[in-house]
């Protein structure tokens, strides 16, 4: 089923996208021009493939459903989300995957600020994001959980790979970091570590199933080393107000 979205209102195009979902699988909709909430708390075993720019809050609370766009993505992209998966074949913009609880986000470009704020985990409730190329500031802000993956893909030259103030408050989960990266730019409250063959594992799974969506070279990007990023401590501002 296919839908044409153009100029349409959000709230009309996003009736219709439910309307036919609630009878099929999976609707294609065309010509995408920043509407908001698309795919809004949609459910495992329903997909939306979308062409074009997608508005803010793409597929928030989705709720194990899969979203797929050739095209780029505004702000708050999966925000909230509880499981599922977006692809974006093109870039993102702030506050990717905020709250995150579960699920995979996986962008070929470039992602904008405070991608993975607030992202978090709870037994096996485990959120994925992976970044093609690179990311701005204050990226996996307030992080409790879950794995950021930035590959560092196609930068041009003075580009970093993340901007300042990186995992600002983080207090728990993990960043795996490809190539060289802006120390200055990580938080005080952060560590760098080797991978163990864990880590490696788990990589290797998140890194294929990028070259799967993307056609890019898994051989290709493995040659260059990976560090991981954990913070130092779980209370990163237990000092701020009081003494501990």
């Amino acid at each position: 089923m296919e839908i044409v979205a153009g100029l349409r209102n959000y709230e009309e195009l996003n009736s219709e996208i439910n309307q036919t979902l609630s009878s099929k699988r999976k609707v294609v909709v065309k010509d995408l021009n920043g509407q908001r909430y698309i795919g809004c708390a949609l459910d495992k075993g329903k997909t939306i493939e979308g062409y074009g720019t997608a508005g803010n809050d793409l597929a928030c609370f989705l709720n194990g459903g899969k979203v797929v766009i050739y095209g780029n993505g505004q702000d708050a992209v999966g925000n909230t989300m509880s499981g599922g998966e977006i692809i974006i074949h093109g870039h993102s913009g702030d506050a990717l995957g905020y709250g995150m609880r579960d699920g995979q986000i996986y962008i070929r470009d470039n992602v904008s600020c405070r991608g993975g704020i607030h992202m978090k985990e709870f037994r096996n409730m485990r959120p994925v994001l992976v970044i093609g190329q690179n990311a701005g500031s204050f990226l996996g802000e307030y992080m409790s959980g879950g794995t950021i993956v930035i590959l560092g893909l196609n930068m041009k030259k003075g580009e970093k790979l993340f901007g300042s103030h990186c995992a600002s408050g983080m207090q728990s989960g993990k960043m795996f970091v490809r190539g060289s990266f802006p120390k200055e730019n990580l938080s005080d409250n952060i560590t760098v570590q080797e991978l163990d063959d864990k880590d490696k594992k788990e990589l290797n799974e998140y890194v294929k199933k990028y070259c799967e969506y993307f056609g890019a070279s898994f051989d290709e990007i493995m040659k260059k080393s990976f560090k991981k990023l954990v913070p130092k401590t779980s209370r990163p501002y237990a000092n701020l107000y009081t003494a501990n």
